[in-house]
């Protein structure tokens, strides 16, 4: 009764808050696994092609990395809390469009409305970050909270992915789809009633010139890779499209660099405590986000027909999911200690090394379960760690009015990441012109391309870590951090190469 009467409470209120926020991470669980057992079917329901599926990911995650920066803007603004509240209202009308799609269209509307919930965790991150801000201890707390989230969110991609594996033979397809639509509603009461709002901190409006210069060139370049899809590689005009979104960035970067306060704040992650993180996102995405659909069909592949796959049903699927995402939780809770022994900069740079080597291993090591869970496990094993880490370096390297940006950006990076890789994936898939292979189903050099692709982003992930600066993942970062970010924002050109 004589222990830090007044830290207690604190401790308690935090503690109830993470708590609330395990609910929501909970429903972020459930949507991540709960499609990924039941791809083929849903081609099936939709009557589409294997490879086409691959679309609907990168609709989703270039919505969602559009939507990320202007949330986590609107989130400094008005408060953590009250964008949530949004995105979940928006991630249940996706979810329930899901349910009653009748076509591939308006299920890929129903996808992309869905992915308003990537920005769930970095508001997270950054509710607890702020609520940690006295305590002492705000970086080692908030990577702990973090940690905490990102276990709950992988224990709940096991429930969803064991749900969806054993009901989808059983229940009709609109029935199956409702399920992850009424645990949204139901997530959105637990934040109106569980997560208090703080007043953002931000001044200011919203940058819609830059949102818009930023979102003509992401759609112009993934313009391109649909008709590149459609094409094929030799089509001018994909490329065109490709190079003039490409381009659309000097323009965008340009009029970024002019404002006070941008949607984007271009000069914030261009400093060196923040770009290396950035961009690790952003190759991190490429195998966490773009591997996850290939990994589903090529298991449910059947070897006797097109000589590879591993023939799982649904529910066998249900199971290589749960195990790899055991070692994702493993991952994350790890994390607190992994970094304590190496160091930040080390486990993250070990992390990225572990994805490597998992999906390297796919390339020679595809023609058993056996095999399968080893490679999926040692790519589960970093990919947790880094899920909970790299907002929670983001955010170190951030000053209190921009860690809803900051956090926020790890997620649309890793989306931009995922929803690139998807689209060229998709093209890996596609069997056009390949003997002996029908429309629906996708070669082996596709698969062994994608497997190639994520190993080596995920080398090069590791390798822009060391372009940190060391106290970067400080516990107690130099004072000259949060200047430059102050800097930076005052448009000091000294700050901004």
């Amino acid at each position: 009764m004589t222990t830090s009467p007044t830290l207690r409470p604190a401790a308690q209120g935090l503690a109830l808050v993470v708590g609330f926020l395990v609910a929501v991470e909970v429903a972020s669980g459930v949507l991540q696994g709960y499609y990924t057992p039941i791809f083929p079917q849903i081609a099936d329901h939709l009557s589409i092609s294997e490879g086409d599926v691959n679309w609907f990911e990168a609709a989703q995650l270039i919505v969602s990395a559009l939507c990320v920066p202007l949330l986590a803007r609107l989130a400094d603004l008005v408060g953590h809390q009250k964008v949530l509240l949004l995105s979940t209202a928006v991630t249940a009308l996706g979810s329930w469009i899901l349910a009653f799609a009748p076509s591939f269209s308006t299920f890929l509307i129903g996808w992309a409305l869905q992915g308003a919930y990537v920005v769930w965790l970095p508001l997270e991150v950054a509710i607890i970050h702020h609520r940690t801000r006295d305590s002492g201890r705000q970086e080692l707390l908030t990577r702990r909270g973090a940690a905490v989230l990102v276990g709950a969110l992988e224990l709940a991609v096991i429930i969803g992915a064991l749900s969806s594996g054993l009901l989808v033979d059983t229940l009709d397809m609109n029935l199956l789809l409702a399920i992850p639509a009424m645990v949204v509603t139901a997530v959105f009461f637990v934040i109106l009633v569980g997560v208090e709002n703080s007043p953002g901190e931000a001044t200011g409006g919203i940058d819609w010139t830059g949102l818009g210069l930023i979102t003509l060139a992401l759609g112009l370049v993934m313009a391109g890779l649909v008709v590149l899809r459609l094409q094929g590689v030799g089509s001018p005009l994909a490329w065109a499209l490709v190079l003039a979104g490409l381009a659309a960035l000097v323009p965008f970067w340009r009029f970024e660099t002019a404002q006070a306060e941008p949607i984007v704040d271009v000069r914030l992650l261009a400093t060196p405590q923040q770009w290396p993180v950035q961009l690790t996102a952003f190759l991190f995405g490429i195998p966490v986000l773009g591997g996850q659909i290939p990994l589903s069909t090529f298991a449910q592949a059947d070897p006797d027909v097109r000589g590879y796959g591993l023939g799982a049903d649904s529910a066998f699927v249900s199971t290589l999911i749960g195990v790899y995402v055991i070692t994702l939780a493993i991952g994350a809770f790890t994390l607190p200690l992994t970094s304590r022994w190496l160091g930040v900069r080390r486990a993250l740079m070990v992390s990225c090394l572990l994805v490597a080597l998992g999906y390297a291993l796919w390339i020679p090591f595809h023609d058993s379960t056996g095999q399968a869970l080893l490679n999926m496990g040692i790519a589960g094993l970093g990919s947790g760690a880094l899920v909970a880490a790299l907002p929670a370096a983001a955010a170190a390297a951030a000053p209190p009015d921009r860690t809803g940006f900051a956090t926020g950006m790890t997620n649309a990076t890793k989306t931009v990441g995922g929803a690139i890789a998807s689209s060229i994936f998709a093209i890996a898939l596609a069997s056009k012109g390949i003997e002996g292979v029908t429309e629906a189903e996708a070669p082996l050099s596709g698969y062994l391309t994608v497997w190639a692709v994520c190993s080596v982003a995920s080398l090069l992930a590791a390798l822009s870590l060391l372009a940190a600066p060391r106290h970067a993942f400080s516990d107690k970062p130099g004072p000259d951090v949060l200047a430059d970010a102050r800097g930076v924002r005052a448009n000091k050109p000294s700050s901004s190469t």
